[in-house]
């Protein structure tokens, strides 16, 4: 089982402070091979930081694509990461999904419980993000999205009775260390190390998080 959020410091893969968002980001390119694209920035307005799209009242401040085209952006060349976060040192850092992994995405409180009972499976994981609009991410296989209904059911459960998203081809996860607004900073609850370079598949990890969603409802 990978250290989590609550277990000792893991790999070095990224650092939460000191390291800039270019840093990272290459870093994000050069040592897990993941596409990455910059996003939307925070702007500070009197008293408050607000997104650089414009929108007042956005739903992600600073933690968004800021281009319509931003797929066709994402690279995973670590010279053309440089020049981007260059151009824009304050961008957010987004990892689109459907590519290298996928994403399951799970209430905070059920991916905690999750968390345990994986340990407790013996489970290997893949990363798994924090965010501060308190949702898990764990990043699985290219591929998820359509075997979930099936798996889902195959635990007992429908995809409409749980709160358990596939993030994958067009969608996006916020990487850390990406800031949501005044709510903090998007934090690995399992860092990305040497150990889990290889992602589990969604059906290691179904039975797990349905039943976690599951007790959340």
């Amino acid at each position: 089982m990978e250290e989590t959020i609550a277990g000792a410091e893991a790999a070095k893969i990224p650092t939460q402070r000191g390291a800039s968002l270019l840093e990272t980001a290459i870093r994000y390119a050069e040592e897990r091979h993941w596409d990455v694209v910059p996003g939307t920035w925070l702007e500070a307005a009197g008293w408050e930081q607000r997104c650089s799209c414009g929108n007042p009242v956005c739903a992600a401040p600073g933690a968004h694509p800021g281009r319509a085209d931003w797929e066709a952006q994402a690279t995973g060349s670590a010279s053309v990461v440089r020049r981007m976060w260059q151009k824009q040192p304050r961008a957010s850092i987004l990892l689109p999904t459907g590519r290298t992994f996928d994403a399951l995405s799970v209430p905070e409180s059920a991916g905690f419980l999750a968390l345990a009972r994986m340990e407790r499976m013996g489970l290997a994981l893949g990363p798994v993000t924090l965010t501060p609009d308190r949702r898990m991410n764990f990043f699985v296989l290219p591929g998820a999205a359509l075997k979930l209904p099936e798996l889902v059911r195959g635990v007992g459960w429908s995809v409409e009775s749980l709160d358990l998203v596939v993030l994958g081809e067009g969608a996006y996860v916020a990487a850390p260390p990406t800031r949501f607004g005044s709510l903090g900073a998007v934090q690995w609850a399992c860092r990305p190390t040497v150990a889990n370079r290889w992602l589990p598949d969604a059906e290691e990890l179904i039975s797990a998080l349905a039943y976690a969603c599951g007790r959340d409802r």
